[in-house]
C-alpha cells in the first residue's frame, strides 16, 4: 500500500508531501490545476521513461520520492529479496528527472535500473488511465486477473510443474543429441581404454619397474660391491673378529671398573648388527645377476609407459587417473545411448502430463472467462456504456511447448456500443472509456490480482448524473479490498472517496505553481459544491455537497 508521495520540482508543482491510507482516495481540482500531477508522478516512479518537459520551470532537477508498507504486497518483497534490494517491511522508490534529460533511480537508497523500478512497480501499482501505461493492456496482465477471478492458483501449479519436468527432460535429451556421434566416440575411447589397460599403471607398479630397472642397469656395479663388502667380512682379520678379540680383552678388566660392561654391551649389539648385514648382504649378491634380456624388457617397458605418457598429455604417474576418466567416460557414453532411447519415452509421458493438466487449466479458464465477462458486460451498462460488450478471447498457443502458463493466452475484448464487434481493449480509443471498462474489470474480479495500489485517471470522464454516483459507488467497494486512488471531476466519485486531496494552482510573480492538500470537513463540503455549482458556491450548492456526503456516509 502507498503510504507518502513526495514530490519536488515535478511540472508546476515546486514542494508536496501526501500520506495516503487505506480505501478510496479521491483527488479533484479545477480544469487544468494538475489533477494527474499525482498519476504522472506514480508513471515516472513505476519506470516511465524520463521526459525533461516535467522538470519544473527554473529548476534543475525534479525529485520524486513514494513509500509503500509491504504488508499487502507479498510479491513485492519476493522481489526485493531476490534482487538484494529488501531493507526490512518498508519500500522505497526515488527517482530524479534533470532539465538536460537525465535521470537516476533508487530502491530503498540503493541505485537502481529503469528496468528494475518498472518490475517492482508492477508488483506495487496499477494505474488504469488514459496513458500509454493502462495496466490492463498488458496481456498477461489480462492472463493473470482472469486467474486470479478463477482462482486457478492450484491449476496452474499443476501446469507449472509439469512444464518444468518436460523442459528438463528436452534439454537433457538436446544436451545428449548435441554430444556428436556417440559411437564414434565410443569406439575411439575403447581403443584408447585397450592401449592403457595392458600397462601396470598403479604407482606401485611403475615405482617398482623404475627400480627394478636401475637395479638393473647398475647390476655389474652392485655384484662387485656386495662381493667386495663380503670378502672383507668374511676375511680372518674381518670386523667381526676383531670385535670378538676385544670384547674379550675388556671381560678381563670389567671386575676393576664396572663401565666395562656398558661398553661390552655396546660392542656386542655391534656385532650382532654386524652379522645381520652379512646376512642381508648375502641374500642381496644371491639376487643379483646379469641379465642383458631382462635389462632389454624393462627398458622396453619403460619407453612404452613415456610413450603412452606423451601421447595422452600427462605425466606417466598421471596415466592411471586419466585411463579411469576415459573408462568412466566410456561407461557414461554406454549408458547415455541408453538414456537417449529411454528419453523418448520419457519425454512423451511428460508432454502428456503437461497437456492433461494445460486442459483442465485451460477448461477452468473458459468457465472463468464467461463468467467475468457476463459480470463485466452488467457492470460497464450501468457505468454509462449501455449496449457495450465485454468478452475475453482465449487463443491457443501455436505449437505448444511445456509452458508454465498453459496452452492459451487472454485477450480482453471490448464492444463499448451497441451493434459494434468487440475489439481487443488495448485498441479502445476513448480514454475515458477505457478507464470506466477498466473499472468495470476490477470491480467484477473484485480486485483478486496481486497488486494493492490501484489507480484512476478520470475515470469518469464523458459521464455525469447517476452513473457518475454508481461510478463512485463501485470505486468505494473496490477500496475495501484494495487501496483506490481517483483522479476525478465529478463530485458524486469524489464524495465516495474516504480521503480526499484537492489540487489548486495560483500565479505568483508571473510563475504557476499548483500546491496539493488534503481536505477535511467544511473544507471537503466546499470543494464538493464548487464542482457542483462552478465558481459562485451557492446555498443550493453546500446543502446538495453536504446530502452527498451524509448520502455516502
Amino acid at each position: 500500500m502507498l503510504t507518502h508521495l513526495s514530490i519536488r520540482d515535478f511540472a508546476v508543482a515546486s514542494a508536496s508531501e501526501l500520506e495516503f491510507g487505506p480505501g478510496l482516495t479521491t483527488i479533484s481540482g479545477e480544469t487544468g490545476a494538475g489533477k494527474s500531477l499525482l498519476v504522472d508522478a506514480l508513471g515516472f516512479l513505476s519506470g516511465l521513461r524520463a521526459d525533461s518537459g516535467m522538470v519544473r520551470h527554473g529548476a534543475a532537477r525534479a525529485e520524486l520520492s513514494a513509500e509503500f508498507d509491504l504488508c499487502d504486497a507479498p510479491a513485492a518483497a519476493a522481489w526485493l529479496r531476490e534482487q538484494e534490494f529488501d531493507d526490512g517491511g518498508a519500500c522505497q522508490l526515488r527517482r530524479t528527472l534533470r532539465a538536460d534529460g537525465g535521470s537516476r533511480a533508487w530502491i530503498n537508497g540503493r541505485p537502481a535500473t529503469l528496468s528494475q523500478l518498472g518490475a517492482l512497480a508492477g508488483h506495487l501499482v496499477e494505474i488504469h488511465g488514459q496513458h500509454e501505461h493502462q495496466a490492463l493492456l498488458s496481456r498477461g496482465s489480462q492472463l493473470a486477473l482472469l486467474d486470479a477471478f478463477g482462482r486457478h492458483g492450484p491449476q496452474l501449479a499443476e501446469v507449472a510443474q509439469a512444464a518444468a519436468g518436460w523442459s528438463a527432460l528436452l534439454r537433457e535429451r538436446d544436451a545428449l543429441a548435441h554430444g556428436g556421434d556417440v559411437g564414434e566416440r565410443s569406439a575411439w575411447l575403447a581403443h584408447q581404454l585397450r592401449e592403457l589397460e595392458d600397462e601396470p599403471l598403479d604407482a606401485e607398479a611403475i615405482a617398482e619397474l623404475e627400480q627394478g630397472h636401475r637395479r638393473q642397469a647398475h647390476a655389474a656395479g652392485l655384484i662387485a660391491s656386495c662381493d667386495a663388502a663380503l670378502e672383507a667380512l668374511g676375511e680372518e682379520q674381518s670386523l667381526s673378529r676383531q670385535l670378538q678379540r676385544l670384547r674379550g680383552d675388556l671381560a678381563r678388566g670389567r671386575e676393576h671398573e664396572p663401565r666395562l660392561g656398558e661398553v661390552d654391551g655396546m660392542l656386542e649389539a655391534a656385532a650382532i648388527q654386524l652379522d645381520e648385514a652379512l646376512l642381508l648382504l648375502q641374500r642381496i649378491r644371491d639376487d643379483l645377476e646379469l641379465d642383458p634380456a631382462r635389462l632389454e624388457e624393462l627398458e622396453r617397458r619403460l619407453g612404452r609407459l613415456h610413450d603412452l605418457a606423451r601421447k595422452h598429455r600427462v605425466a606417466p604417474e598421471a596415466l592411471a587417473a586419466h585411463r579411469d576418466a576415459l573408462a568412466a567416460e566410456l561407461d557414461a557414453l554406454e549408458r547415455a545411448s541408453e538414456r537417449l532411447s529411454a528419453l523418448d519415452g520419457e519425454t512423451d509421458a511428460a508432454a502428456a502430463r503437461w497437456r492433461q493438466a494445460a486442459a483442465r487449466l485451460g477448461a477452468a479458464r473458459r468457465q472463468a472467462a464467461a463468467e467475468l465477462g457476463r459480470l463485466t458486460t452488467g457492470l460497464i451498462a450501468e457505468l454509462g456504456m449501455g449496449g457495450g460488450r465485454f468478452e475475453i478471447a482465449l487463443e491457443p498457443q501455436p505449437e505448444p511447448r511445456p509452458d508454465p502458463q498453459g496452452a492459451e493466452r487472454a485477450e480482453f475484448l471490448v464492444s463499448a456500443n451497441a451493434g459494434q464487434p468487440p475489439r481487443p481493449l488495448r485498441k479502445v480509443a476513448s480514454g475515458g472509456e477505457l478507464s470506466r471498462i477498466s473499472l468495470a474489470i476490477e470491480v467484477a474480479a473484485l480486485g483478486l490480482d496481486a497488486v494493492p495500489t490501484m489507480v484512476f485517471d478520470e475515470v469518469d470522464s464523458g459521464i455525469g448524473g447517476a452513473v457518475a454516483g454508481i461510478v463512485g459507488q463501485k470505486l468505494r467497494a473496490l477500496g475495501r479490498s484494495r487501496q483506490v486512488l481517483c483522479v476525478t471531476h465529478l463530485p458524486q466519485v469524489a464524495a465516495h472517496g474516504h480521503a480526499h486531496y484537492l489540487v489548486s494552482k495560483s500565479a505568483e510573480a508571473g510563475v504557476t505553481e499548483s500546491e496539493v492538500r488534503r481536505l477535511q470537513g467544511r473544507q471537503r463540503q466546499e470543494e464538493l459544491a464548487r464542482m457542483l455549482g462552478g465558481i459562485e458556491i451557492s446555498r443550493e450548492a453546500r446543502a446538495a455537497a453536504k446530502r452527498l456526503l451524509a448520502d455516502v456516509d
